[in-house]
């Protein structure tokens, strides 16, 4: 995918186009692109949130799942106590 096919995909996604969303979610997961994953969970993604915290685990990636929990995430507050035995 071109970058003026992502560009054109990310405006679909922010004019509210569902089906838009999910293929950057896919497209974000795949190249473990958690910026992405983050800008739409934080638009309101639940479904890039659930990316979000599996790329995150899959990287090891502590600090991010600690902002999730901290902001709310309960799958990822639920995670990080299981992983840090917190």
């Amino acid at each position: 995918m071109t970058e003026s096919d992502l560009s054109a995909l990310r405006e679909r996604a922010a004019n509210g186009d569902p089906t838009a969303v999910d293929i950057l979610i896919e497209l974000a997961g795949e190249r473990g692109d958690m910026a992405q994953l983050r800008r739409l969970a934080e638009a309101g993604s639940s479904d890039a949130a659930d990316q979000l915290i599996e790329v995150a685990t899959e990287l090891g990636d502590m600090d991010e799942l600690r902002r999730l929990a901290d902001s709310g995430n309960i799958t990822a507050a639920e995670l990080l106590a299981e992983l840090t035995g917190e």
